[in-house]
C-alpha cells in the first residue's frame, strides 16, 4: 500500500517534470502501485556533493533525470547570482541524457540573466576546465558519470576565478559551497523561467587547447601507441593533439573508438577494472606496440600499460606512473618555488623525490579538487589514474596532456636504451621499492559501508602477516585535513588507508609496502592484501 504522502510526493513531482518520458513512468507505476521503484526513486534527493551529481538515470528525485537536473541548474544560477557571478560554460560528454541535460542548464542560466556558453559537443571534461580559464567564464560545468557505469550520469561543478579567498582557477568546487547549493537547490523554484540566449563556444577555443597540450611536447617521435577512449569522448581530441606534437599517429582500438553510451565492449568503463583494456592489450600484441594508453569515457584519467619483460603487456598501477611523470617533470624542470601534490591515499614515493629535490610537498585529501588548490603546481597525481602536467592551462586532472609527456619520456627513454621497468629500478634503488595495491569492497546497502569502517576504526587490526600495528589515524580526526577513514602504520614500512570512495558505493583499501627489491617488495604486498582480505570479508 503507498502512503498518501508518498502519493502526494510523487504527484508533485509529476507536475513540475519537464520530461514526460519520466513523468509517464511515474504516472505508470503510481495506477501499479508499485511501492518499490517508488520508494527507490523517493529515498531523498539525489545528494549533490563536492563531486557534485553522480547516479543512476531513472525517474523521481534520486536518480539522475531532466528534473533532478533542472532543479540544480536553478540552485547553482541561485548562487551565481547571490554571489555576483555572472558568466558560466557547459560541456558535456556522450552518455544517455548528457545533450539534453547539458541543454536544460543553459537554458534555466540563460533564462536567469547569466552570460551562457555551452561547448559546440561531446567533448573531454579537460576541454571544459580549460575553456572556464580561457574565456574567464566564473562557473563551468561538465555533464559527465565519467568512469561509471552506463546507466549513471553527473554533474560536475567548477569555479573559475578567486572565490572565499582561495583560487580555483578552473577547478572543482570544495567544501562549504558544495553545502551552500545542495540548501538552495532544496528551495529552487519547480519551473524556473527558460531562454534560448546562450553561446556556442567557437571552435578556436578547442583548437587552442589542441595548441596548449602539443607544446608539451618539445619533438616528433615515431613510438608505436595504442590508443582508446573506452567508447568515450576523448579520441578525436587525442588523435588532433598527438598530429600538433608531431608524435606519430597513435594506433586506435576502432572497437571503442566511436563513442557509445551502452558502452558494448566493457561492463565497467574504468581502466582501473580488470579486463577494461584487455582489447587494446590485443591490439598491443599484434602491432609490436612500445605503448597502450587508454582514457576513461571523459578523458580526465589516463591509463599507461608496457611490455614487462618478466611479466608480457601488463598495465601501470597509477602510483607508478604517478611517480614516473613526477621524477621526470621535476628532473626537467629548473622553477624553484615549484610545488608537488598528490593524494594521502596515493603512494608516499613522490614527497620523497621531491624532497631530495629541494621542492615543496604537499599532501591533500582524496579528490583532484583538493590537489588543484596547490599553488604553483608543476606535478599533482592521485592513484586513480588522475595526472596534473600543466596547472596553468588545466588546472585539474587531464588524460590527453598526461599522454603527452608519458609518450615523450617513453621516447626519451627509447632513444638512450632504456624501458619503463628499467627506469623505475633505477627510482627503487634509490628511494626504496614502493609498492601499491587496492582492495575494492561494493556494497548495494551504503549503511554497510559505515558499519564496517567503524568496526576497523574501533578495532583496527593489531597485526598483518606478522607485522605489528605501530599507530593508527582516526582521518575523520585530523586537524589539517578531516576525511572518513582510518591510516594504519605497521611495522617495516607498511601503510594501510581505508575509506569509503567518494563516487560509488564502495570502500576502499589502499595499501603501501617499502622494500629493498622489486620481487621482495611484490611478495610482500601480496601477503598484506591477503591478510586484510580475510580482516575485512
Amino acid at each position: 500500500m503507498i502512503s498518501d504522502q508518498l502519493k502526494n510526493e510523487v504527484l508533485d513531482w509529476i507536475d513540475n517534470d519537464p520530461d514526460a518520458k519520466t513523468a509517464n513512468q511515474l504516472t505508470q507505476w503510481l495506477k501499479e502501485e508499485n511501492k518499490t521503484e517508488l520508494e527507490k526513486c523517493f529515498a531523498g534527493f539525489l545528494q549533490f556533493g563536492t563531486a557534485g551529481l553522480r547516479g543512476p538515470m531513472g525517474p523521481g528525485p534520486s536518480c539522475m533525470n531532466r528534473a533532478v537536473v533542472s532543479r540544480t541548474a536553478t540552485g547553482i544560477l541561485a548562487f551565481m547570482k547571490k554571489n555576483n557571478l555572472s558568466s558560466v560554460v557547459i560541456g558535456r560528454d556522450a552518455r544517455h541524457g548528457s545533450e539534453q541535460f547539458a541543454k536544460d542548464s543553459a537554458e534555466i542560466f540563460a533564462g536567469g540573466g547569466i552570460k551562457t556558453y555551452v561547448l559546440p559537443r561531446e567533448l573531454p571534461t579537460p576541454v571544459l576546465a580549460y575553456v572556464v580559464n580561457k574565456i574567464k567564464a566564473d562557473v563551468g560545468i561538465m555533464v559527465t558519470a565519467s568512469h561509471n557505469p552506463a546507466n549513471d550520469n553527473g554533474y560536475k561543478v567548477y569555479l573559475g576565478g578567486v572565490f572565499d579567498g582561495i583560487n580555483y582557477h578552473g577547478s572543482q568546487i570544495i567544501s562549504p559551497i558544495d553545502t551552500q547549493i545542495s540548501n538552495l537547490i532544496e528551495v529552487a523554484e519547480k519551473q524556473p523561467a527558460r531562454a534560448d540566449q546562450y553561446e556556442i563556444v567557437n571552435e578556436s577555443v578547442i583548437d587552442q587547447y589542441i595548441v596548449e597540450v602539443s607544446k608539451l611536447a618539445t619533438k616528433s617521435n615515431n613510438l608505436k601507441v595504442i590508443y582508446t577512449p573506452l567508447h568515450g569522448v576523448g579520441a578525436e581530441t587525442f588523435i588532433k593533439v598527438f598530429e600538433k606534437s608531431g608524435f606519430k599517429a597513435p594506433i586506435v582500438v576502432k572497437e571503442q573508438v566511436k563513442p557509445d553510451p551502452d558502452f558494448p565492449t566493457t561492463a565497467f568503463p574504468n581502466p582501473e577494472e580488470a579486463g577494461a583494456i584487455d582489447m587494446a592489450l590485443a591490439y598491443a600484441k599484434e602491432h609490436n606496440a612500445d605503448l597502450v594508453i587508454a582514457n576513461d569515457p571523459d578523458a580526465d584519467r589516463c591509463a599507461v600499460a608496457i611490455n614487462d619483460s618478466a611479466l608480457g603487456w601488463r598495465m601501470l598501477r597509477g602510483d607508478e606512473v604517478g611517480t614516473l611523470l613526477g621524477h621526470y617533470l621535476i628532473s626537467k624542470s629548473s622553477t624553484k618555488n615549484a610545488r608537488i601534490a598528490n593524494s594521502l591515499v596515493s603512494s608516499s614515493l613522490l614527497g620523497k623525490i621531491a624532497n631530495k629535490h629541494h621542492l615543496e610537498f604537499k599532501e591533500t585529501l582524496t579528490g583532484f579538487k583538493w590537489i588543484s588548490k596547490v599553488e604553483n603546481l608543476l606535478f599533482g597525481y592521485e592513484e586513480a589514474l588522475g595526472y596534473c602536467v600543466d596547472a596553468a592551462n588545466v588546472n585539474d586532472k587531464d588524460g590527453i596532456s598526461a599522454a603527452v609527456v608519458i609518450v615523450e619520456m617513453v621516447s626519451e627513454l627509447k632513444e638512450k636504451g632504456f624501458t619503463i621497468n628499467e627506469y623505475l629500478e633505477k627510482i627503487g634503488q634509490e628511494y626504496g621499492f614502493h609498492s601499491t595495491d587496492q582492495i575494492s569492497l561494493r556494497f548495494s546497502d551504503l549503511k554497510q559501508i559505515d558499519l564496517l569502517l567503524s568496526k576497523v576504526i574501533d578495532q583496527p587490526p593489531t597485526v598483518l602477516s606478522g607485522h605489528t600495528l605501530v599507530s593508527k589515524e582516526n582521518l575523520s580526526q585530523s586537524k589539517l585535513m578531516p576525511t572518513p577513514g582510518i591510516r594504519l602504520k605497521y611495522a617495516n614500512g607498511i601503510r594501510v588507508i581505508i575509506r569509503p570512495s567518494g563516487t560509488e558505493p564502495k570502500l576502499k583499501c589502499y595499501i603501501e609496502v617499502v622494500a629493498t627489491s622489486k620481487n621482495e617488495a611484490e611478495s610482500l604486498i601480496s601477503q598484506i592484501k591477503q591478510a586484510l582480505t580475510k580482516v575485512l570479508t
